[in-house]
């Protein structure tokens, strides 16, 4: 035991306060910290790793959360990924591909809603795959960048490094495309019959032509704690300015549908050790998981984002739960609002987030300059 402030302290709380102490004032934390903290499951403890990471989070972005609106335009795939509800082979997936209309119709309204960033989604569909596609997608970034005035995220996954370019000048701020785990044989159980290398490649290349990177791994997959650390390492290496982590669930008509679902405390110490390692970067609370109820606790844990709103009535889905709270509206700027403001928060306003964009891409191009120029 050891005695501070007149208290007795045993050897491990000791060391989480001195830790915490560490992660807060930004100097570096080992492996072996990091291990530490994701290995904490007493609730005293948690709550001192999730003070500590909200606070973190206040000293870079205040009280101010990012809103993003979600537009899952098409749901056909050529991929077979054992862990999702729209792989190619799941009879049970709803499938659709909204034309351009319906896609700038949904993204005005989420505009208008109070949105910060459309993020537009696919999966690696086969028409968009093709060459004339990738024209397609960029004149569809367009005009959603012309109507709405806002930054957009582009996630179609591994795209040639011709079309990012395209993707780049059609005015996409962002691409997203989740590793889901950094373990190279882990990977190739859930992402069967896909390059490990050239979805990472992709990522290099999207920062190349100018765009922020999101990276994501998903928990509760088979991942040991281990493969969580490499992932860490790996979002560090890569400059991604959009860091995620979100709790797998199990997907009707996939090879995993039979998975026990995960306990999300495994999700909430990730985001947590994120915002200590990555104080200044964007952490989503994905209402895809578990919907607005969920919320709370992953903004708690110190994520600055609420990801997956989307516009009621449309006929669009989410991905790891395709239709939770959507149609019933509560995944929308409206609900989320008030749950913010009860815990003493508030959404930023649209040009702060553009602002805050604008400096990261600065950041990046100077640091392509950089590069091209050694």
């Amino acid at each position: 035991m050891l005695r501070e402030g007149g208290c007795f302290l045993s050897q491990e709380t000791y060391y989480l306060d001195n830790l915490l102490d560490q992660g807060l004032s930004g100097r570096p934390v080992s492996p072996e910290k990091i291990m530490f903290l994701l290995n904490l499951n007493k609730d005293e403890d948690l709550e001192k790793l999730f003070q500590a990471a909200r606070d973190r989070r206040e000293r870079y972005f205040g009280q101010k959360i990012f809103l993003y609106g979600f537009i899952y335009f098409s749901t056909w795939c050529r991929n077979d990924c054992t862990f999702c509800y729209y792989r190619r082979s799941n009879p049970e997936s709803n499938r659709y591909r909204k034309n351009v209309d319906e896609t700038i119709e949904a993204a005005v309204r989420l505009k208008e809603s109070g949105v910060h960033l459309i993020d537009l989604t696919l999966g690696e569909d086969p028409f968009y795959q093709r060459q004339k596609g990738f024209d397609d997608l960029a004149d569809l970034i367009s005009q959603v960048k012309r109507e709405t005035k806002l930054p957009v995220m582009i996630s179609p996954g591994v795209v040639p490094e011709d079309a990012l370019k395209k993707l780049a000048a059609a005015g996409a701020d962002w691409y997203a495309c989740y590793q889901e785990t950094h373990s190279k044989v882990l990977f190739n159980k859930l992402r069967i019959d896909q390059s490990y290398d050239a979805r990472l490649h992709s990522k290099k290349m999207a920062l190349k032509a100018g765009m922020l990177v999101e990276e994501g791994l998903l928990t509760g997959v088979g991942e040991s704690l281990s493969d969580i650390l490499i992932s860490l390492e790996h979002m560090s290496r890569m400059g991604a300015r959009q860091v995620r982590v979100m709790s797998f669930v199990p997907q009707k008509g996939t090879p995993m549908e039979g998975w026990r679902t995960s306990s999300r405390v495994q999700e909430l110490k990730v985001i947590a050790v994120m915002r200590l390692l990555f104080p200044d970067r964007l952490i989503p609370a994905s209402l895809d998981v578990d919907g607005i109820d969920g919320l709370q606790d992953r903004i708690k844990a110190g994520a600055n984002v609420v990801t997956s709103l989307i516009p009621p009535q449309l006929g669009f889905a989410g991905v790891a739960q395709n239709s939770k709270d959507i149609n019933e509206g509560y995944r929308t700027v409206y609900e989320v609002i008030p749950i913010l403001e009860q815990m003493g928060l508030t959404a930023a306003s649209p040009g702060e987030y553009r602002s805050w964009v604008n400096r990261e891409k600065d950041k990046l191009r100077e640091s392509n300059y950089k590069t091209k120029g050694a």
